[in-house]
């Protein structure tokens, strides 16, 4: 039957672009409480995407991390499988659908955990699919994470670019195998990120060997040296290797691939390490201190650069947060880990020039910064940089104003310098 809107065309559409706007404040919301966000993708099935997603993952939040798995490959969904997930969601009292809680560091959300039949088919088309991974952003209780990693489904359809269009300062961790046709298709991906505009974090190579369990010796399943290959020819950079391990398999057929990266025991283990220490490596402020700084200040800016740091920077002016932003007479920056706030320290700005604030700020190792009012120019300069923007904060202590943004307290209002 026909729909028939008693309203008028106009009407239906000013709610259909309020419900839209709502639901993008609601996907803004959260992505800016959301460190790192990580696109893993491939140019072809089989080569042990989910896997590789799920073992980032799980030792990055056995690091210590706050960590989100998504799993937008909604009509093939593995996560749950490989990590041993059941169950379905919980709604909290604000309707949201509270992630999996597979350990304190690690929640996990899958469509799978939305359906009664788990060998249910999803019939769904492109627009559908988009609003469903817009909702698992928004209408989903993440909280603060350190980490959100998106495990896609293989090729360059529309769960990719959806991700691409929602999240926009998302990065991509491609995977592949030696072998000549999954590389075909990963420069097809490598190929799609450049187009989309979507900055590739590095390839990774998996199944690259398979270690004899008995001997030891490796032996080149799929060919040798393909990933790193490609990745030169490509100008990506290469993240590392993983080795093709049975117990892997074996692990992600039992749903205790948990446990299996836990023991870190084992070549595949080893190499599963490396590799995150290399995407937390490269997700890190930059090391390289500009040479006017004093000695005190290098310290500082070093000492805000440990891994898993976030440094936020507050403008203030007598002591509490100035809305002139570009005229404050110091930055506060607060370091957190998780979230927990673990050290302080004031530093002088340069004197004033257009464009200056987010390039020393970076410098200065900050990956966010809460002002009470910064012009759209300023703005665009600073998420460049990959510098999280929030406006609209109160004149308030530089500290109580990050500990309230970690608690979900800070209220915020209009930008007092939208120009």
């Amino acid at each position: 039957m026909a729909h028939s809107c008693q309203h008028g065309d106009s009407a239906c559409s000013g709610a259909t672009a309020h419900a839209e706007k709502h639901e993008d404040q609601l996907v803004h919301e959260q992505l800016r409480r959301i460190g790192h966000k990580f696109l893993v993708m491939s140019g072809k099935g089989g080569v042990g995407k989910s896997s590789v997603a799920a073992g980032l993952a799980v030792t990055l939040a056995h690091k210590g991390f706050k960590v989100g798995l998504l799993d937008v490959d909604l009509h093939g969904p593995s996560i749950p499988k490989i990590l041993g997930v059941q169950g379905t969601f919980h709604v909290d009292d604000q309707k949201r659908l509270v992630p999996h809680a597979l350990s304190e560091n690690l929640h996990v959300v899958s469509i799978q955990l939305l359906l009664d039949d788990p060998d249910a088919a999803v019939i769904w088309r492109g627009p559908v699919k988009h609003g469903v991974i817009k909702q698992f952003i928004g209408q989903v209780h993440w909280g603060l994470l350190d980490y959100l990693i998106v495990d896609c489904p293989p090729g360059t359809g529309d769960e990719p670019l959806s991700i691409a269009q929602t999240i926009p300062d998302v990065h991509a961790v491609i995977v592949t195998t030696p072998q000549e046709i999954a590389l075909q298709d990963v420069r097809k991906s490598i190929n799609f990120c450049r187009q989309a505009h979507v900055p590739i974090l590095g390839l990774v190579e998996n199944m690259s060997v398979l270690v004899c369990p008995h001997c030891g010796k490796e032996v080149a399943l799929f060919g040798a040296g393909g990933g790193l290959k490609t990745a030169e020819r490509m100008h990506v950079h290469f993240l590392g290797s993983l080795p093709f391990d049975v117990r892997v398999v074996e692990a992600g057929d039992a749903g205790t691939t948990l446990n299996l990266v836990r023991a870190a025991n084992g070549s595949y283990a080893e190499a599963l390490i490396a590799l995150t220490d290399q995407v937390i490596e490269r997700c890190s402020p930059p090391s390289v201190v500009p040479d006017q700084k004093t000695p005190t200040e290098k310290s500082e800016v070093k000492s805000a650069m440990e891994t898993g740091v976030l440094r936020i920077a507050v403008p203030v002016a007598e002591g509490r947060l100035c809305h002139h932003f570009g005229h404050c007479e110091k930055f506060v920056l607060v370091d957190v880990r998780g979230s927990q706030i673990q050290n302080r320290a004031e530093v002088t700005p340069p004197p004033h020039e257009p464009g200056l604030l987010p390039r020393w700020l970076a410098d200065h190792g900050v990956g966010m910064v809460i002002a009470g009012g910064m012009g759209q120019r300023a703005i665009g300069l600073f998420e460049e940089r990959g510098i999280r923007v929030l406006t609209g904060a109160p004149a308030d202590d530089p500290q109580n104003l990050v500990q309230r943004y970690l608690e979900g307290t800070l209220e915020c209002g209009a930008n007092v310098c939208d120009h």
